[in-house]
């Protein structure tokens, strides 16, 4: 170490869970989940001492940005269940 850097036990992973949440957002929704857990465990792990306080931000944009990308899968979800559903009456009738 040199200067006033100071020691964490473990790297990182701030800038995934944003990645990820981006992506899940932009370009494959699966993957918005997982932006959610990592950003998660990674908040907890700063809380805890584990990780580096100032990728902070970064972590919990990408836990939001997960949320979102989880919320509008299973909104998704729910909407093709309902066409379907409707679709199923309508061809009984």
């Amino acid at each position: 170490m040199t200067g006033n850097q100071e020691y964490y036990p473990e790297d990182s992973q701030a800038t995934l869970a944003l990645i990820l949440g981006i992506l899940g957002l932009v370009v494959c929704g699966i993957i918005a989940p997982f932006a959610w857990a990592i950003g998660s465990t990674e908040v907890r792990a700063i809380d805890e001492g584990r990780r580096n306080p100032s990728n902070r931000g970064m972590a919990q944009a990408g836990k939001i940005l997960g949320i979102i990308g989880t919320v509008l899968i299973a909104l998704g979800v729910a909407l093709v269940i309902v066409i379907l559903l409707f679709a199923a009456v309508a061809s009984t009738t």
